[in-house]
C-alpha cells in the first residue's frame, strides 16, 4: 500500500511544531534514528540516543530544542518529541478499510442489535441481547455474548471474546485473544467430617465496564465481578497477557505493562503506571499517580503518589547464592545489632 507523503511544513502546522529546514521537504514514513532513510522522519526523545545523530540518515528529526543545535539537518522542535512523533506516526499507519455489513459466515442472533454502520467479520458470533453500535469493527472469530454492548467506533481485532454482561465505551481497541467477562476466581472451601473438604464455586453475578478510549492487549483477561462490576475508567491502557481479577477498579489514564496481575477487589488510582510482571494483591488500594516498577509485588495499600519497587536486582549466580544463604540470618543479625547498640549507649 502506498503512503501519502507529508511535507515538513504541513506537519509543523498541523501539530504546532517549530520547523527548521525546507517546509516543502516530503516525508513518506517514520523510523528510528538508526533505521531511518532520507525520506523518513526519525525522533530523539531519550538523551541516551543523542550519539546516533552523527550516523542517522533521517530526512528530518523530531527533537527537543536543547538537542536541535547538535543536528544540522531539518528538524521539528517539540516540547515532548515522543508525543509529537506518536501523533505524526499515526498519519502513516495503514488501517484496512472496513465495509459495513455482516459477513455471510457470521452468526447473529435475532435478538441482537447491529447498527447499520457496523462491520461484523467472518465467523463472528453475536448472541441474543448484544448491542453493536455505529462504526464498530468485529474482526474474524470474535464472540459477543449475551447482554454485551460495544460502543461506537470500537474495534475488536480478532478472536476477542466478550463472555457476558460486558459494556465497552466508545473507541475501545481490543487486540487478538483477549477475553472479557469470564468468571472470576471465586471459591469457598467447605469442610466436612466425612472427608477432607471440597471447593464450592461462588457464582459470579456482576459484569465488566470499560470506559471510552481504552486499549486492551492480546491475550489479556478481565474477569466479571462477583456482585458488582469490574471497571476500567476512560483511557486505561493494558498491555498483553495481563490478568485483571473480579471487582478490580482501575482509574482513568492508568497503564499496565505486560504480564502484570491484579487480584480481586484491588483498586488502582488515576494516572498510575504498573510495570511488567508486577503483582498487586487483592483488596488493596493504590493512590493516584503511583508508579510500581517491573516485577514488584504490592502487598499493602499505597496511600501517597510516588515510585515504588520491591524484589532483588539480578546478580551473578555465585553472589546471589551467597546472599540467599544469609537471608535466613537477617533477623538474628538485626537482633544482635540492636543489643550491641543498647550496650554501647548504657
Amino acid at each position: 500500500m502506498s503512503t501519502v507523503p507529508r511535507t515538513l511544513g504541513e506537519l509543523a502546522t498541523r501539530f504546532g511544531l517549530e520547523l527548521r529546514g525546507d517546509p516543502g521537504r516530503a516525508i513518506r514514513g517514520v523510523a528510528t534514528l538508526i533505521d531511518a532513510d532520507a525520506d523518513q522522519l526519525g525522533f530523539l526523545a531519550n538523551p541516551r540516543y543523542r550519539l546516533q545523530l552523527a550516523d542517522t540518515r533521517a530526512g528530518a528529526i523530531v527533537l527537543r530544542r536543547a538537542d536541535a543545535d547538535a543536528w544540522s539537518g531539518a528538524c521539528l522542535i517539540a516540547d515532548d518529541p515522543y508525543v509529537a512523533f506518536a501523533r505524526i506516526a499515526a498519519l502513516f499507519e495503514h488501517q484496512p478499510a472496513a465495509t459495513p455489513g455482516i459477513h455471510p459466515s457470521a452468526v447473529v442472533a435475532q435478538g441482537a442489535t447491529i447498527a447499520a454502520g457496523a462491520c461484523i467479520g467472518p465467523l463472528c458470533v453475536v448472541e441474543d441481547g448484544a448491542v453493536v453500535d455505529e462504526g464498530v469493527i468485529l474482526g474474524p472469530h470474535c464472540v459477543i455474548g449475551r447482554g454485551c454492548t460495544i460502543g461506537a467506533q470500537s474495534r475488536l481485532v480478532a478472536r476477542v471474546t466478550l463472555v457476558q454482561d460486558v459494556t465497552l465505551g466508545k473507541r475501545v481497541l481490543i487486540h487478538p485473544g483477549a477475553v472479557l467477562g469470564a468468571d472470576g476466581f471465586g471459591l469457598a472451601f467447605e469442610r466436612s467430617a466425612s472427608d477432607h473438604g471440597h471447593w464450592i464455586k461462588v457464582p459470579q453475578l456482576g459484569g465488566v465496564r470499560i470506559g471510552d478510549d481504552c486499549e486492551i492487549g492480546a491475550n489479556t483477561t478481565i474477569d466479571r465481578g462477583a456482585l458488582g462490576d469490574t471497571v476500567l475508567e476512560e483511557d486505561v491502557r493494558l498491555d498483553n497477557q495481563i490478568q485483571i481479577a473480579h471487582n478490580v477498579r482501575i482509574g482513568a489514564h492508568s497503564a499496565l505493562a505486560g504480564c502484570a496481575a491484579v487480584a480481586g477487589s484491588a483498586t488502582i488510582g488515576r494516572y498510575c503506571l504498573i510495570g511488567g510482571g508486577a503483582g498487586i494483591l487483592g483488596h488493596l488500594s493504590l493512590a493516584d499517580r503511583v508508579t510500581v516498577t517491573a516485577m514488584s509485588l504490592v502487598t499493602h495499600s499505597i496511600r501517597e503518589a510516588g515510585d515504588y519497587s520491591s524484589g532483588t536486582p539480578i546478580q551473578p549466580n555465585r553472589q546471589w547464592r551467597r546472599n540467599a544463604a544469609r537471608f535466613k540470618h537477617l533477623d538474628e543479625i538485626a537482633r544482635r545489632i540492636d543489643a550491641f547498640e543498647k550496650e554501647t549507649k548504657s
